[in-house]
């Protein structure tokens, strides 16, 4: 793949500083900026390579694996994919999204964790509560967070692949769906989420003692129009595992994106969904660039992919009972080449011979075991 002219690790190396001192991030929101500016290179560690054809040399820097990291999710991706594909039933599947009004952006940023968590609990409430009431079974969903609009604003939404089946009492799987064409009444489906949910929130800030203080913006988003899309089941199983795998290990923005950086500002391109998609191009300062791109850097292990009802760990022994599992001994190299039909033992240069290792460089250990705790301690050099 062919590397970013700009990344976001660049603009962390030159506006982090500015940042940490006027915005004053926490100590994790540090250590994921410090971990995705060194990303693949040499304070990482490494190694150098050696072709065993022509004998040219490389060196490889080792990647940070970070989940926020636009340079360290294909690879998760790609695997995830081809997991859920083996496991996917022979039915339909739709893509839902539920999304949250702006007004409770406010309330979002104040425990954003337990604001996550209530989203999909309320999410997969009102999935089950309609798989139990139009069809009578426990139905199934993938869920997954996402918490970005194209410009970085603060956008919640959950994507779902929920499957057009469902368990019934007796333990047998029933298909569900009116005729095929949709699996519940989207217009229905917005009501209830946005009950279950509210009725969290505003349970939530009464334990908190803030419900005065946020009973306006409760008001107001009851009063909202809420929005949930599904869109009609398209393909095989495999198709729309595929396309949902194009969401699940997204970041906020790809370095792709990033058309220029300059001396004070960050201009990156963007789908304006207002104006049939259309891809423009947008500024924001460095400084507001980064506090934008740290909005979305996830708590502290917090799940992003959930797995409910038949698709969850619990039924899936009963769903894949009588299948014979071929046990492999594919490497993790082996798979990713079978899987994407990239080599990354082969010689770039040549393109006949194999890397061998030559040599290994060990990361660069900072005294503090790069857990920076203030914002003097943390360096982007």
């Amino acid at each position: 793949m062919q590397r970013s002219t700009y990344e976001i690790a660049q603009v962390i190396h030159r506006f982090g500083e500015e940042f940490i001192e006027k915005h004053n991030p926490n100590s994790f929101e540090l250590r994921t900026l410090d971990a995705l500016q060194k990303c693949r290179t040499s304070a990482l560690g490494g190694h150098k390579e050696v072709c065993d054809c022509c004998g040219k040399e490389r060196i490889s820097y080792n990647s940070c694996r970070n989940r926020h990291c636009p340079k360290c999710q294909s690879t998760k991706q790609a695997i995830w994919v081809e997991d859920r594909m083996n496991e996917a039933l022979n039915v339909k599947y739709f893509h839902i999204v539920f999304t949250v009004p702006e007004v409770l952006n406010t309330i979002c940023q104040i425990d954003s964790k337990w604001f996550y968590n209530a989203l999909f609990q309320s999410v997969w409430s009102t999935l089950q509560t309609f798989g139990y009431s139009h069809y009578g079974v426990e139905s199934g969903a993938i869920c997954v967070l996402h918490t970005w609009g194209q410009k970085l604003d603060l956008h919640p939404h959950i994507h779902c692949i929920v499957p057009a089946a469902g368990l019934t009492l007796k333990g047998n799987i029933k298909p569900i769906t009116k005729q095929g064409k949709y699996l519940y009444p989207v217009k229905m489906l917005s009501t209830v989420y946005r009950g279950k949910l509210l009725e969290m929130i505003k349970k939530e800030v009464l334990i908190k003692n803030q419900y005065n203080q946020y009973q306006q913006l409760i008001n107001q988003a009851w009063s909202t129009p809420w929005v949930v899309h599904c869109e009609p089941p398209f393909g095989s199983p495999q198709h729309i595992v595929k396309y949902l795998g194009q969401y699940t290990h997204r970041v906020a923005i790809s370095n792709q994106r990033i058309q220029n950086i300059d001396e004070n500002s960050v201009s990156f391109f963007f789908k304006d969904y207002k104006d049939e998609k259309r891809r423009k191009l947008t500024k924001l300062s460095g400084v507001e660039f980064l506090r934008r791109f740290c909005l979305h850097i996830l708590p502290y292990r917090f799940v992003k992919i959930r797995y409910y009802g038949i698709l969850s760990s619990k039924f899936k022994a009963i769903l894949q009972q009588g299948i014979k599992k071929q046990k492999t001994t594919e490497t993790t190299q082996e798979r990713l080449k079978r899987i994407t039909q990239f080599d990354i033992y082969q010689c770039p240069f040549c393109k006949t011979g194999k890397m061998q290792i030559k040599e290994i460089y060990p990361r660069i250990r900072s005294p503090d075991n790069v857990l920076y705790k203030t914002k003097s301690t943390l360096s982007f050099s």
